[in-house]
């Protein structure tokens, strides 16, 4: 069955709901949030005001309350919130609570290194198939996934085999990659190649640039 085996289908749809009408930037102080609370938990913090939260997170006391209130009730007035329970709650918002089959796409030295990013598992996202172009590289397993010729996706997605796609193929091959992803029925895409890519709407789609990243430090350090 594809996603959501850990929690229900029920669940998954109130996810997709939550951040369906959530901003992209409000999406990413969640995930701040989230990790934040995951430290004061290693801390031993049982509670903690929206002022504590808003501090290591490096906004405002009134952007964290904002930012929870879109999603419901949260923590009681003059007690705080309570540090495990926010956690999970936000791990639901969005989504870590259940499973996800990731496929890979691109089997080089930055797919391997996707591929064996332990944290990936830990949140609930799972690359269950590589896939690629060379003939060199398919039939052989990266620990114990076989990598398989990229045009099996559509085939995978329609065995409801595929939830979420990451390319970390060349900028060369990515529109082609992503286009093919998109015809397949998925609508969920982390891209690792430089440049932006062309989706249809319904179709959501991060861009990672490590290249424009380490310029911005080039930049930082030339000042």
């Amino acid at each position: 069955m594809r996603g959501a085996r850990a929690s229900g289908d029920d669940e998954r749809v109130k996810a997709a709901l939550y951040i369906e009408r959530a901003s992209a930037s409000t999406v990413t102080r969640l995930s701040g949030y989230y990790r934040i609370l995951g430290e004061f938990e290693a801390e031993n913090l049982e509670t903690i005001a929206s002022e504590r939260l808003a501090e290591r997170a490096g906004v405002s006391s009134a952007q964290v309350r904002k930012d929870l209130s879109r999603f419901g009730n949260f923590g009681r007035r003059g007690l705080g919130y309570n540090v495990a329970q926010l956690r999970q709650r936000i791990a639901g918002i969005l989504g870590l609570t259940q499973h996800w089959n990731v496929a890979l796409i691109g089997a080089g030295n930055l797919g391997h290194a996707l591929f064996s990013y332990k944290e990936f598992p830990k949140q609930g996202f799972h690359i269950e198939h590589v896939l690629d172009a060379d003939p060199a590289k398919i039939g052989t397993a990266w620990n114990g996934v076989t990598i398989v010729h990229v045009g099996e996706l559509p085939r995978l997605a329609r065995d409801g085999k595929v939830d979420i796609v990451i390319v970390a193929v060349p900028v060369h091959s990515a529109q082609t990659v992503v286009d093919l992803a998109v015809s397949s029925g998925i609508r969920a895409i982390l891209n690792f190649a430089p440049g932006k890519l062309a989706t249809p709407d319904g179709v959501t789609i991060r861009h990672v640039d490590l290249s424009i990243a380490m310029e911005s430090l080039s930049y930082a350090l030339v000042k």
